[in-house]
């Protein structure tokens, strides 16, 4: 039996050369998570001996690994650049607001204020 697996490398590769996630990256690497868990799952049942099924298993669970801290940064990445976009419109907003005169909003403080003592 021979062990022959996909690398996962130009998973990688096409994400690092994009500047911004989409949904598609997310979606092609939890395809090919999908894909290598179903080859560890077929392996017990291939022919071969046991020395070559436990290689390709080792082999298999590194990749699963390799693809789940791909989707882990991936998932990250993006959390990271919605938190850009919310700091980016919080200070468009402030800014807006000195530059009409008025105070900026600060969220949950002194929305109203009892003046009755």
């Amino acid at each position: 039996m021979s062990v022959s697996l996909s690398s996962t490398s130009g998973a990688s590769s096409a994400l690092s050369s994009s500047g911004s996630t989409s949904s598609s990256d997310l979606a092609a690497l939890q395809r090919k998570l999908r894909e290598l868990t179903d080859a560890l799952k077929r392996v017990p049942t291939e022919d071969g001996d046991a020395k070559a099924k436990q290689q390709k298993a080792k082999l298999l669970q590194a990749q699963i690994q390799m693809v789940q801290h791909q989707i882990e940064a991936l998932m990250r990445q993006k959390q990271q650049e919605q938190l850009d976009r919310q700091r980016e419109k919080q200070q468009a907003s402030e800014l807006e607001a000195m530059r009409q005169g008025r105070k900026p909003a600060t969220p949950g403080l002194g929305g109203s204020v009892d003046t009755y003592a």
